[in-house]
């Protein structure tokens, strides 16, 4: 029950963009705050949720802010909640800007370049994950990095690698988007699996098995988002040095902004 409704919650935001895509990114990043606040320093539980409210309201508003002041608040908020963590800053640090930039990426992603990339990058970060952890299971062999994350197998990271080939390869087939795609998607499959063993350095780091028990038999939200939160920054770094074209279906029209105002 709860993957269906953080499915349909998904889907439906992706879908509506604008100001409902950017609400959700805002709560997201709230709340993965909120979770690394408080697995770095459960004894401070009302600053985590101080610097969980700071975090989704510094996203929020940054997407109606010059581009100029984006970094600035978003800067802000980190260093607020910075502030409030008494050890291991800079895993705080590190991790809370990837949280901010991600998720504010992800908005950016959304209202400038439209939903058929972020269905993109959605799919390979989860046929990535699926294709790993067959490959892992099926095949077995190696660890990939045991003292971080001991269930990875090199095996199940080619096969997500594999798997994510397979999307980029479609996209580019089926669509306008251009066979450099395919090594773009498996770079940002590579980005996935990261942010993916990151956020479990941190967990046993900070001696817990999931970030928080907020989603009913899948731990926390960064437990479910964390390999999206390195494809997602890969995909801002790419957008930011590179010009991103617009993609449709052969002989169709782009897929046009939404109609709202807002």
């Amino acid at each position: 029950m709860t993957a269906v409704v953080l499915l349909v919650v998904g889907i439906g935001a992706i879908w509506l963009g604008g100001v409902w895509f950017a609400c959700l990114a805002a709560v997201v990043a709230g709340i993965m705050t909120w979770e690394l606040s408080l697995m770095l320093a459960p004894e401070r539980a009302p600053a985590a949720v101080q610097a969980g409210m700071l975090a989704a309201a510094a996203v929020l508003f940054s997407r109606v802010l010059p581009e100029v002041y984006v970094l600035p608040v978003l800067a802000a908020a980190l260093l607020v909640g910075l502030g409030r963590i008494p050890r291991e800053r800079m895993i705080y640090g590190a991790y809370g800007a990837a949280i901010l930039l991600a998720t504010y990426g992800l908005v950016r992603f959304r209202d400038e370049d439209g939903m058929l990339w972020l269905v993109w990058l959605i799919l390979v970060v989860v046929v990535t994950d699926v294709g790993g952890y067959f490959g892992g299971r099926l095949i077995g062999g190696r660890k990939f990095w045991p003292r971080v994350s001991p269930k990875k197998t090199w095996a199940g990271i080619l096969s997500g690698w594999a798997a994510a080939a397979i999307v980029g390869t479609g996209f580019a087939f089926y669509t306008t988007a251009g066979f450099d795609l395919v090594w773009i998607t498996m770079l940002v499959s590579f980005a996935s699996q990261m942010g993916d063993v990151a956020e479990s350095a941190i967990k046993r780091r900070a001696g817990v098995k999931d970030s928080s028990k907020l989603l009913p038999g899948h731990g926390g939200l960064a437990d479910r988002f964390d390999a999206l939160l390195g494809a997602a920054l890969l995909m801002l770094a790419f957008a930011v040095v590179l010009p991103v074209p617009e993609v449709a279906y052969p002989g169709a029209r782009t897929i046009p902004a939404p109609w709202w105002p807002w």
